[in-house]
């Protein structure tokens, strides 16, 4: 089957691959309908994750078919849609069982897929754990609209649930790319007073405000300006940094009001400084960490009653074969692209 491999840092390639078999017990063979291309992708393909094994199929945004499950799986069956979660968990460890399943302590736990043990850029993959991995589709939720709810889409539910927002609040969200908007648009389900949206690239500007008129969208160089003219407090109630750009971290915790709450879900290719000396005073609270991905069917219920909408932000769509097209696209922003839809259907 065809398959996305990382080969070395900077290189990635389309290869020929054996079709993945039943493992263990608790394993599910899903046959991949649907996959995109995720920043943490780039991330690896810069040699920013050293967890990240050469030779594994990357990809950890899919949805499909089941094709197979071990003798242990009881929550899923051979025909069922599915969304893949981009961590593999057990659900039984001290950290699955407080929700903080990125952390869970199984071999195969945390973030696995694409990066650890092959992923979803393919024909088919093999999820261990899959009771937990994995979520049945509801009737109605196409493969598009279900297709970020693993991924940027839990990551922006977690941000906004792990931030605490209240209605008499204003959020700062820093970034309008994909992960970006997943959080606001989790952010919006607890209506906030005021939800501001800072992003440097006028064209990601445009698309949010063009399809969300009640947000305030600024630039970099005007977001302490705008944050000023909302927030007598002297900053947002709540930050949510979701850039990861090379200023994006100061100025979350400056835009940040004394005692307030900066959540960080941003991935940095580089190290972060944190100005103890010039945050004195400020008392401010930080949350930090990869996604706690334990929200997935709710999240699912929300998109069937339609309560959030992610497909806008399929721009461009590609078959398997032209992956190398679809990640060259993603990487350069050209194009006005937010996120890539690749249909993995064996040709």
């Amino acid at each position: 089957m065809l398959a996305y491999t990382y080969i070395e840092k900077g290189r990635f390639e389309l290869r020929d691959k054996p079709r993945p078999v039943l493992q263990d017990a608790r394993d599910a063979i899903v046959r991949v309908t649907l996959s995109s291309v995720c920043t943490s992708d780039l991330h690896i393909k810069h040699g920013s994750v050293p967890r990240a094994v050469p030779g594994v199929t990357v990809g950890h945004e899919m949805v499909g078919v089941v094709e197979a499950v071990g003798t242990a799986v009881a929550g899923v069956r051979p025909g069922d849609r599915v969304a893949v979660n981009v961590e593999t968990f057990c659900g039984e460890c001290w950290y699955c069982r407080h929700g903080y399943v990125n952390n869970c302590t199984s071999p195969h736990g945390g973030w696995a897929l694409g990066c650890r043990i092959d992923g979803g850029q393919a024909e088919s993959v093999r999820v261990p754990l899959a009771d937990c991995g994995l979520t049945p589709i509801p009737a109605g939720v196409s493969d598009e609209q279900a297709l970020f709810a693993g991924d940027i889409l839990a990551t922006g539910y977690w941000a906004a649930r792990i931030s605490d927002i209240k209605p008499a609040d204003t959020v700062l969200i820093i970034g309008a790319g994909p992960t970006g908007v997943c959080t606001m648009l989790s952010a919006m389900l607890r209506r906030p007073r005021r939800l501001i949206v800072c992003e440097a690239l006028a064209w990601r500007r445009e698309f949010v405000a063009s399809r969300w008129p009640g947000v305030t969208v600024c630039d970099p160089q005007s977001c302490a300006d705008a944050v000023a003219g909302a927030c007598p407090l002297g900053g947002a109630d709540v930050v949510i940094e979701a850039a990861g750009g090379l200023d994006t971290f100061t100025l979350a915790w400056r835009c940040a009001r004394p005692n307030g709450l900066v959540t960080v879900v941003a991935l940095y290719d580089e190290p972060q400084l944190l100005p103890l000396p010039d945050m004195y005073g400020k008392n401010l609270t930080f949350k930090t960490g990869g996604v706690d991905g334990c929200d997935v069917p709710e999240i699912l219920r929300l998109i069937a009653d339609g309560r959030i909408d992610t497909t806008p932000l399929i721009t461009h769509r590609f078959a398997l074969a032209d992956i190398d097209r679809a990640y060259r696209l993603f990487e350069s922003r050209a194009d006005g692209v937010m996120k890539v839809a690749v249909s993995c259907a064996a040709p």
